[in-house]
């Protein structure tokens, strides 16, 4: 039996125009459950290597994305301070389409709409690779930390608690 073919993402067509190895992992996903726990289930990856995109907005840079363990929370004072901001909050679900061009739950740090401000949190240095979401729901890509900063010109940071 054939294997489907997955839809091709932004994310994916720039990882693999810059020939940086990655593993697709596609999973059942619901509305209801986005959560970290539901995809390390589905994908077998243990939840310690997810991490989730998340884009707030600086008072002077404006979009900023942050790329933490899926299960942990940002640190608005330490973004805030890693990416030259006075003030940082989070940017409004509403807004998230139009800004990056992915939904919740499908937003990845990699392909958005323009170059924003990335910064990884550095506890993802501990693993050879990390879940990130690959430009859908329910898509996951493994991949080296060091290539989602080289892909978004982004740094390592300290970023949760």
């Amino acid at each position: 039996m054939a294997k489907k073919k997955i839809q091709k993402t932004n994310a994916i067509r720039l990882v693999e125009q810059k020939k940086i190895p990655y593993v697709e992992h596609e999973y059942a996903w619901s509305e209801e459950d986005l959560g970290a726990r539901h995809v390390s289930e589905q994908v077998m990856i243990e939840p310690a290597r997810i991490f989730k995109t998340l884009v707030a907005v600086g008072n002077k840079t404006g979009p900023i994305v942050a790329v933490i363990p899926s299960d942990h929370e940002l640190d608005l004072k330490k973004i805030a301070k890693a990416s030259g901001n006075k003030k940082v909050e989070m940017l409004h679900l509403r807004d998230l389409e139009t800004t990056t061009g992915y939904i919740r739950g499908g937003c990845s740090p990699i392909g958005m709409k323009k170059l924003f401000p990335t910064f990884v949190d550095a506890s993802a240095q501990n693993f050879e690779r990390i879940a990130i979401s690959a430009g859908k729901r329910g898509l996951q890509m493994e991949i080296a930390p060091a290539a989602i900063v080289e892909l978004t010109r982004g740094q390592f940071v300290e970023l949760t608690n």
